[in-house]
């Protein structure tokens, strides 16, 4: 049957993940691969403003701002790269390493652009996916090539996609792929099972932020409180506090295999101290249908046509 079964969707909703093994063929896997490396080294250096990617909650950064300049917030239909803080000389602001090699991420637009990208995302395969979720009207409005580089490859905070994507009620769910092996040691993924039914939820919200007297100038991103919906629809939410992060499973994850992850789960990845890259591709669905609004706070948002559909039951 097309979609997940009905325990793969049980185990989804009770931890908040599901890891399908084999979800892209050998052959997909290289196509993508071939595509990242092809991206990698022809992108033009000498018109880069040298963009860094950092989430700025990190505790090894805590004075680091989050990217807020155009080259990122335009990019929503676009396919652009983003440095590791740590590639880039902080004294003369000059790559310490070649281009492929200081590359954090490719986004936010290979499922449009990007053939190989866009044939393993705008798919049937993915529509049936979504229908077992229970979507209405999913849409992709977001993809990248995560590019864990060996041995600089920073660790993400523990954080919920949510957070970035926010629909009220609060409906993203992540598909995220792995190009290459990943576990321990190789930017290893943690996950807090259950964590989506727990606590506040969505208790924050990263938005674009403004200032100048009549607050219209755009200054850049950064985390606000939300005072919106913090859970899914229908979600069964448990009582307790939110989880500190402290109880993390490690997911061993094998290339090729696609790890859903609910948008209210709590997770992270950590640092890559091994010798090889971990590249992973992973986009995001938000629910478009009447009566989930997406907020016009997101950093990213909606151009020409709007995102893209992978289906519309009406």
């Amino acid at each position: 049957m097309p979609g997940l079964t009905p325990s793969q969707v049980t185990t989804f909703h009770e931890s908040g993940y599901l890891i399908i093994p084999d979800y892209l063929t050998a052959d997909e896997i290289t196509n993508c691969l071939d595509e990242t490396n092809h991206l990698l080294t022809t992108f033009p250096l000498d018109t880069h403003p040298l963009t860094k990617f950092t989430t700025g909650d990190s505790p090894s950064s805590p004075t680091e701002k989050h990217v807020g300049d155009s080259y990122f917030l335009e990019s929503g239909d676009k396919i652009r790269f983003f440095f590791e803080p740590s590639a880039i000389s902080p004294e003369t602001s000059e790559l310490l390493k070649p281009k492929h090699e200081a590359v954090n991420k490719i986004g936010h637009s290979l499922h449009t652009l990007s053939e190989p990208f866009k044939s393993i995302t705008l798919s049937e395969r993915n529509a049936d996916i979504a229908r077992s979720l229970g979507f209405k009207d999913p849409r992709v409005l977001q993809s990248m090539v995560i590019c864990k580089q060996p041995g600089i490859g920073g660790a993400v905070p523990p954080h919920r996609d949510s957070e970035f994507l926010y629909t009220d009620p609060p409906s993203a769910v992540g598909w995220w792929i792995a190009l290459q092996d990943a576990g321990k040691g190789n930017a290893s993924l943690g996950m807090v099972k259950g964590s989506h039914r727990r606590g506040k939820g969505i208790g924050r919200r990263f938005v674009r932020v403004y200032g100048g007297d009549k607050g219209e100038v755009l200054e850049g991103t950064g985390f606000v409180e939300n005072d919106g919906g913090r859970f899914p629809r229908g979600l069964e939410v448990e009582d307790g506090e939110d989880d500190n992060g402290e109880e993390v499973e490690v997911v061993d994850v094998k290339a090729g295999s696609l790890v859903l992850i609910h948008g209210n789960v709590l997770h992270k990845s950590e640092r890559n101290t091994g010798d090889k890259s971990r590249f992973a591709y992973t986009f995001h669905v938000i629910e478009g249908a009447e009566g989930w609004r997406y907020d016009e706070r997101n950093w990213l948002q909606p151009t020409g046509e709007g995102f893209s559909r992978l289906y519309a039951d009406n």
